[in-house]
């Protein structure tokens, strides 16, 4: 990566203001999971032990201004038990309050500041909001991968009044991901699902330039193989992505790798009729909700003897049981393959953590929007603002 980091700069003494991506869930003024949190950790505590004043920002989920439902106190409570000593809680991100608890900093303390989504300023990028931003730090670090696709204040406006560096969080999301958008090692293979393909066809067409092989399943499939001119019943299709597809599909030759045989159902829940079947025919009334078990053995066979996996996007309905099996099944597989592997996007991940595997892959990105935006090539803002080299 050729942006400065915390490493390259001085930060005892300083006041330090640090873009995290806490937008975590909340359930009765609790964290219910604090993936996010944790993944800051190294910048933090780095930046505690040598003696900077921290100063946090974030946003949190997409308030119509002051929302007491999405104040970041609670986070700041959680934060503590975390890192093993006080967390300050600002209730404004700019102005009086957020001076104030910054002026009672000492080195190695820190405060966390109120949502800044609060203000409307932020997703505005809105300069003098920036500014406000700005004067509470000596240095801007952002560390929130998550949100680097966006141009907001706290995001890309405030390294425009202040030296900006990279964390520690952000330097392994850009280092893995430019790995695999930039300079994979061979067999490489590319694993896409979800409901959709209109969001991903830029990724599709950026890495199967790059790839070895890429297997398609989830909602994504569905789309592929209507655009064969199979028959998929009352499958979620995207019909204006399928001629898309049609294109993507005549210049990919054998690189994709669609499903052969589908778990379908009559209907998308739970204690449904279900059965499995080759690709054909869905009949009317059904739906595909996943691979089939031949696919998944064949996921699994294609990814023996991979140097790099890209994975982004379950294989089928992954929160409802039984349609979670191909994904849970390449989970396993990805696991198991000895190579680099790099998994993006919340069902994903979220496979990954059910089976217990978290440990057994590479990297697990914290960014969806923007690790998919890397992947397709996309500049990302937060990124290129910040000091080079």
């Amino acid at each position: 990566m050729n942006k400065k980091t915390v490493r390259d700069v001085q930060v005892s003494g300083w006041h330090v203001l640090v873009r995290v991506d806490f937008n975590v869930p909340l359930k009765g003024g609790k964290v219910t999971d604090d993936t996010r949190i944790r993944a800051s950790l190294p910048t933090l505590n780095y930046l505690i032990d040598q003696g900077a004043m921290v100063i946090l920002c974030s946003h949190l989920g997409r308030p119509k201004g002051v929302d007491p439902a999405f104040s970041l106190a609670p986070v700041a409570a959680h934060l503590a038990t975390l890192i093993g000593k006080p967390v300050a809680f600002a209730s404004d991100c700019v102005g009086p309050a957020a001076e104030e608890g910054v002026a009672a900093l000492k080195p190695g303390e820190v405060v966390l500041l109120e949502n800044t989504r609060f203000h409307p300023e932020e997703e505005k990028n809105d300069p003098a909001f920036s500014q406000r931003l700005a004067i509470l730090g000596k240095l801007f670090v952002n560390d929130a991968f998550g949100s680097a696709h966006r141009a907001h204040a706290s995001t890309e406006g405030v390294a425009r009044y202040l030296p900006a560096v990279s964390g520690f969080l952000m330097e392994k999301e850009i280092e893995y991901l430019d790995r695999a958008a930039n300079a994979p090692e061979h067999p490489y293979v590319v694993i896409l699902g979800g409901a959709k393909i209109s969001d991903k066809i830029g990724v599709i067409e950026n890495l199967l330039a790059k790839c070895d092989k890429m297997l398609i399943g989830g909602g994504m499939a569905n789309t592929f193989l209507a655009a064969k001119g199979i028959a998929m019943g009352d499958s979620l299709v995207e019909a204006g992505s399928v001629e898309a597809a049609k294109k993507i599909l005549a210049g990919a030759g054998s690189k994709i790798i669609l499903p052969e045989d589908l778990v379908i159902a009559d209907k998308a829940e739970a204690g449904a009729q279900v059965k499995e079947l080759a690709v054909g025919t869905v009949p009317d009334g059904w739906r595909a909700l996943d691979i089939g078990p031949k696919t998944a053995k064949r996921y699994a066979d294609a990814l023996r003897g991979a140097m790099l996996i890209v994975w982004n996007g379950p294989m089928g309905m992954f929160e409802v049981p039984p349609f979670d099996q191909g994904t849970t099944m390449l989970a396993q597989a990805v696991a198991a393959s000895g190579a680099t592997s790099i998994v993006g996007g919340g069902d994903s991940v979220a496979a990954i953590n059910r089976a217990g595997l978290a440990e057994k892959i590479t990297h697990i990105s914290t960014g969806g929007g923007a690790s998919l935006e890397f992947l397709e090539g996309k500049k990302l803002p937060g990124v290129v603002i910040l000091q080079d080299r």
